[in-house]
């Protein structure tokens, strides 16, 4: 199995769960980043695991070479002595080594396909992760953005919300009309006042308009001319 198919199962499977769930975006963007580096991690592992397994098989490989090459000796020195039984024998020994000889060297051929399998694919996880980090601040500001632009959206959407600017309304009208109240009563100190200063100048009028009647009820003297 794939460490890509794997990783995209786990993925999956978490945001499934974390959609179903409606939680909040930031959470998906951290969960994808972390099971890369969970996996890396995991890939890492049993890249080194397999590096182990290649080391054992060598040595042995090398053991089983150096016991087939003894056997394969023993052999010619039976068959120098003219003991072709021994020479046989030894040979049929060779042959089981051989036979391990072969087993090992598929092992190893196993061991490699794998660990060049992983290693290509520790490389594109590393690159994956590296565009991944690059691109999760960014997603996370949207998200953050769009979490934010959503809820002012269904306050906006809510009757609640409607109802509330209703009663900011009449309580803006109650001020209004206390403010009114207060402006009539300045109001009415303004008018007392006035009355007051209307008559202080009705006074004054009345004192310039006797003193004109009074100029004018002096009789006029006559000149000579009007006398003749």
């Amino acid at each position: 199995m794939s460490v890509f198919n794997r990783l995209s199962d786990i993925v999956n499977a978490n945001l499934n769960s974390i959609l179903e769930q409606a939680e909040d975006p930031e959470k998906i963007v951290r969960l994808i980043t972390q099971e890369m580096q969970d996996t890396l991690v995991e890939v890492r592992s049993a890249s080194a695991r397999h590096m182990a397994d290649r080391r054992q098989l060598s040595k042995q490989l090398a053991h089983i070479q150096a016991e087939s090459s003894a056997w394969e000796r023993k052999a010619e020195l039976a068959i120098d002595k003219g003991r072709d039984d021994l020479a046989k024998a030894a040979l049929r020994e060779k042959s089981f080594v051989d036979d391990a000889e072969t087993q090992v060297q598929g092992d190893l051929i196993h061991i490699e396909v794998a660990i060049e399998k992983l290693r290509v694919d520790t490389n594109s996880l590393e690159e994956k992760l590296r565009q991944a980090k690059a691109r999760q601040k960014a997603l996370i500001v949207r998200g953050q953005t769009t979490k934010s632009r959503m809820k002012v959206r269904r306050q906006l959407n809510d009757a609640s919300f409607d109802t509330a600017f209703e009663r900011f309304d009449l309580y803006e009208r109650r001020l209004d009309e206390m403010e009114g109240e207060v402006e009539s009563f300045d109001l009415g100190s303004l008018t007392l006042s006035a009355e007051i200063d209307s008559l202080q100048t009705d006074t004054a009028l009345d004192a310039e308009l006797a003193q004109l009647k009074k100029r004018l009820a002096k009789p006029q003297t006559m000149t000579s001319s009007e006398v003749s």
